[in-house]
């Protein structure tokens, strides 16, 4: 035994092989069971996929960096449910790729963001946030408000989406461009966000 522990600790060779072998051991003991578990590869009842529009609402969301100060994930601790709502469930999240969890927070968790405020309060929020949250920090996203969505990219997506196991159907995806022709980005990122956590009751 010491004579391998003084080769490991002599040679950085073998302290790399060693130290990946490690890893990948933990690493298949720690996601292997997960791959076989309803709990994270089943959705919750009353998940259901994003419709077209909130689908390109996402997109904008991902794309203008939301998610680097917003997670969507709440942890059961006390502090946290009584703030946001009931703690994260894999189930939830069956349907994102990728998903939205993250641990950032400049602003509040959107995890149950959905139906707590109205349509016309997330428009002036991100047309201007000061107006609504004197104290806010977050930047403006007026252009979201003159962008239209990219009605050829949204059936694409939907169907590499399905591709991975998000039941699209035929017709949805043919249905796609109408829902979301002359929608702004706005419209699409309030979609999204009126969406987030309902399942599981709203944010309180």
């Amino acid at each position: 035994m010491e004579k391998i522990q003084k080769l490991i600790e002599e040679h950085v060779a073998y302290l790399i092989i060693f130290t990946v072998m490690v890893i990948s051991v933990a690493g298949l003991v720690e996601i292997v069971p997960l791959m076989f578990s309803k709990s994270t590869t089943q959705p919750i009842p009353g998940v259901k996929p994003y419709t077209a529009l909130q689908l390109a609402g996402r997109d904008v969301y991902i794309r203008e960096g939301c998610y680097l100060c917003h997670s969507q994930m709440i942890r059961p601790f006390r502090a946290e449910t009584e703030r946001y709502g009931h703690y994260s469930v894999a189930g939830e999240s069956v349907y994102d790729h990728p998903f939205q969890w993250g641990s950032k927070r400049t602003g509040p968790d959107l995890a149950r963001v959905g139906g707590r405020y109205s349509d016309e309060w997330h428009r002036v929020h991100m047309n201007n946030p000061r107006d609504v949250v004197p104290e806010s920090i977050m930047p403006a996203f007026p252009w979201l408000a003159t962008n239209k969505v990219d009605a050829a990219i949204v059936p694409k997506e939907m169907a590499a989406l399905r591709k991975v196991g998000v039941p699209y159907t035929d017709e949805e995806i043919k249905n796609a461009s109408q829902e979301v022709d002359g929608k702004t980005e706005m419209d699409a990122l309030i979609a999204y966000l009126q969406g987030l956590g309902r399942a599981l009751g709203t944010m309180r």
